[in-house]
């Protein structure tokens, strides 16, 4: 079995890909949803870190930190830290966002590693729809320090259309400067499905309307 089908085969089980009628956040009707909040065990955790790690280590990207935007990036960058350590001998720094800045204690919005000027780092995010979570963070990540965010690493590309006709991935490449990676896209989902399963022909049918070639 190959590393992305054992990926499919991993997030349907835990419940997060799943197929049926659902209205995106962008208003669009998808044949399939990606709900990364199902993953809720140490199990899931885990095997995703090893997931995502492997994509980083592949990628050969060289950089100083991961970053893990809140909420969902939080546990995703952790987890991702603590397999490039365990799997791949990679002791990388990781640390995250607050949504609000603590006013007592240590106080600020960043918890773990201070990036510091020439840092390299890299984005750990779940599913990019519109890019608006990763804009925000590298407008974050600029006044923290003078870094270069160098790669931004996703679950699921979706391929869609983002403002323009290019993808939102494709989109925030070509505006930031910065590479896009996923464990999947929506084309080895497609890939997954057994021959003349009628979920082939409305992933298909949505992909003409709203993905890019």
């Amino acid at each position: 079995m190959s590393y992305k089908q054992e990926f499919i085969d991993f997030m349907t089980e835990a419940g997060v890909l799943t197929f049926g009628n659902f209205t995106a956040k962008s208003g669009r009707k998808t044949p399939y949803f990606v709900n990364t909040g199902n993953y809720k065990t140490g199990k899931h955790i885990s095997k995703l870190g090893d997931y995502y790690a492997r994509r980083v280590a592949d990628s050969g990207e060289r950089f100083d930190a991961l970053f893990g935007p809140a909420y969902k990036g939080i546990t995703l960058a952790a987890a991702t830290a603590a397999s490039l350590y365990r799997n791949h001998g990679v002791n990388t720094p990781y640390f995250f966002n607050r949504k609000e800045a603590k006013d007592h204690g240590e106080g600020g919005s960043i918890i773990g590693y201070t990036p510091k000027d020439g840092d390299r780092i890299v984005i750990i995010e779940d599913v990019v729809t519109a890019g608006t979570a990763v804009r925000e963070s590298l407008e974050l990540l600029k006044a923290l320090a003078d870094i270069t965010v160098t790669a931004l690493f996703v679950s699921v590309d979706r391929m869609e259309r983002g403002t323009g006709e290019k993808s939102t991935l494709d989109e925030l490449r070509d505006k930031f400067g910065i590479n896009v990676y996923s464990i999947i896209n929506a084309r080895d989902i497609i890939d997954s499905l057994p021959t003349g399963d009628e979920r082939i022909a409305k992933m298909e049918e949505y992909l003409q309307v709203y993905g890019v070639l």
